[in-house]
């Protein structure tokens, strides 16, 4: 590390007097929580609601990049979520969430985890959706015992993808042939080197309806005020024409309240009221679990991770390059 900062300083001293300069600031390298107090309570009982981020791309494994903190986001949660459970003066957490979800199992994962702390703290849990709470961050909210939901947040996008190119049209006319040697008929399915065979379609399609069936059961397990009645064959949901719940569509959160999805439509300032409503704490201190260089100041505060940015073509959606292929609670727009 001394040498690359080294290294910098050397480039930077040939370039001239004219070149732009920076700071390198050491920061303790650390992976413990740090208790931040984002509201101060009232009284002397000590008393707190745990504020919890479901921010990001979900995935069970890390991201970031030179000279940047990298983190997992399953794992961060999961040592939040453990921090809250073993701390007797949170009595609820509230999940801020802002996600386009994530991979399947990483979304499984997150909701095992809240489900855990539901069952053996009997700790409450509210889920407040921010920008876009869809596909597997709606998964996880799930897992809560109230939704609440922004009037203009983006909820739903109930459904799995797994998206895949194909580049042997375009390898063909280059003169560029790819020879797999492989094991089974099916161990290079979903290579963008070759097209998809009908059984390898095949096959990929019953992985997806058996994730998709998982999520279907468990909305309508979590959500038995669902406007939308269920139907015999889960085939129904992709004929054409259908646009209902389970479509993939995504909704608005006044939508979404009317529909079933959610419980309330409010702000993260009613989340943590009704938090501490139902855990019977009015006067209770709101506070998060940081990194040491991941400070945050107040319970909007910017995430670690930077937000998902959008331009006329696509929604570029940070750390989504760096998963590897698979099969995914993703809303992809």
């Amino acid at each position: 590390m001394i040498r690359l900062i080294g290294m910098m300083c050397l480039a930077l001293l040939v370039t001239g007097c004219g070149a732009p300069s920076f700071l390198v600031t050491p920061v303790a390298n650390s992976n413990r929580l740090e208790e931040q107090t984002l509201k101060s309570g009232k009284g002397w009982s000590g008393q707190k609601v745990a504020l919890i981020e479901v921010e990001g791309m979900l995935a069970n494994a890390q991201s970031g990049g030179l000279l940047q903190a990298t983190e997992n986001p399953v794992s961060r949660f999961s040592q939040q979520m453990g921090r809250a459970a073993a701390d007797e003066g949170v009595k609820a957490v509230v999940l801020r969430v802002n996600s386009p979800g994530g991979t399947v199992t990483g979304s499984d994962t997150m909701y095992a985890i809240v489900t855990r702390f539901r069952e053996k703290t009997h700790k409450p849990v509210v889920a407040s959706t921010q920008e876009v709470a869809a596909s597997g961050a709606y998964y996880v909210s799930l897992a809560s015992d109230k939704i609440y939901a922004q009037p203009t947040s983006v909820v739903g996008s109930i459904g799995v993808i797994f998206n895949t190119l194909d580049f042997e049209g375009a390898m063909a006319k280059l003169g560029i042939n790819s020879n797999a040697i492989k094991s089974g008929t099916l161990k290079d399915m979903g290579s963008p080197l070759k097209a998809l065979t009908n059984d390898e379609r095949a096959v990929m399609q019953e992985m997806v309806d058996e994730y998709f069936a998982r999520f279907v059961n468990l909305v309508r397990e979590r959500r038995p005020n669902l406007a939308e009645p269920p139907v015999s064959d889960m085939a129904d949901y992709r004929k054409p024409g259908y646009a209902g719940v389970f479509s993939g569509r995504v909704y608005s959160g006044n939508t979404a309240k009317k529909l079933g999805l959610v419980d309330e439509v409010g702000g993260l300032e009613e989340a943590i009221a009704a938090a501490k409503a139902m855990a019977k704490i009015p006067n209770a201190a709101v506070i998060a679990y940081k990194r040491p260089y991941g400070y945050s100041g107040s319970i909007y505060a910017a995430s670690d991770a930077p937000q998902p940015r959008a331009d006329v073509l696509r929604l570029q959606l940070p750390g989504l390059r760096e998963t590897p292929a698979g099969f995914y609670y993703l809303w992809e727009p």
